[in-house]
């Protein structure tokens, strides 16, 4: 049974599971839902995440949904399928988790600020961002992201010399954001940049994001 992701490519966290699975090399269907028409709030969305939003995942008799508990079932399911995104080493596999953690309590919240305002209101809403919301988020970014590049100075990744769900968190918002002013934040620290341009350019993310949705 081909497992089913009932998300849209608007939304980053059901790219995150996406890109998960393009990592795993494992076949999908994307069911695409239409956001800017309330979809995610009808009763065949809701059946399947009652919260409203998207992803919802099915997996068989899997039913899923929350877009990082997803990415987790993934790897631990399909461990023998493509890349490894949890470490073997529960040491090692204690460090990715410290970034899995710093990317849901810190980047998250300052990066869907920055997303909503300068790409959600005008891609789907057709309206201007708030110029003030964007100031002050870029300020706590740019405190973050001096932080990520003192972590990557000591490895590549975040979670050590190896991609893992870490970085894979990241991606999918990082992408929308490389299309506005925001860019520049991102670039002007090497080692991030450095960062963002591995995750950009690996395979599973150049396939995600070509992915047509009809």
């Amino acid at each position: 049974m081909t497992i089913k992701v009932f998300g849209s490519m608007l939304s980053h966290q059901s790219i995150r599971v996406l890109l998960c699975l393009a990592e795993k090399d494992i076949d999908f269907e994307l069911i695409n839902v239409e956001l800017a028409v309330g979809e995610h709030k009808q009763p065949h969305i809701l059946a399947r995440n009652p919260f409203g939003q998207v992803p919802a995942f099915e997996d068989d008799h899997v039913k899923l949904f929350e877009s990082r508990a997803i990415s987790q079932y993934i790897e631990q399911t399909y461990v023998g399928n493509g890349k490894e995104l949890i470490n073997k080493d529960p040491k090692k596999a204690a460090v990715e988790s410290v970034w899995m953690h710093v990317e849901v309590t810190k980047f998250d919240p300052v990066i869907v600020a920055l997303a909503w305002e300068l790409c959600i209101k005008p891609i789907i809403f057709k309206i201007e961002g708030n110029k003030e919301i964007v100031d002050k988020e870029q300020k706590v970014l740019e405190s973050l992201l001096d932080v990520y590049e003192t972590r990557l100075t000591e490895s590549m990744y975040l979670g050590g010399d190896n991609f893992s769900l870490a970085d894979l968190y990241h991606i999918a918002v990082i992408k929308f954001l490389m299309d506005t002013e925001m860019k520049k934040v991102f670039e002007s620290r090497p080692h991030v940049s450095a960062w963002v341009a591995d995750l950009l350019f690996r395979p599973a993310t150049i396939k995600i994001f070509g992915v047509t949705v009809y």
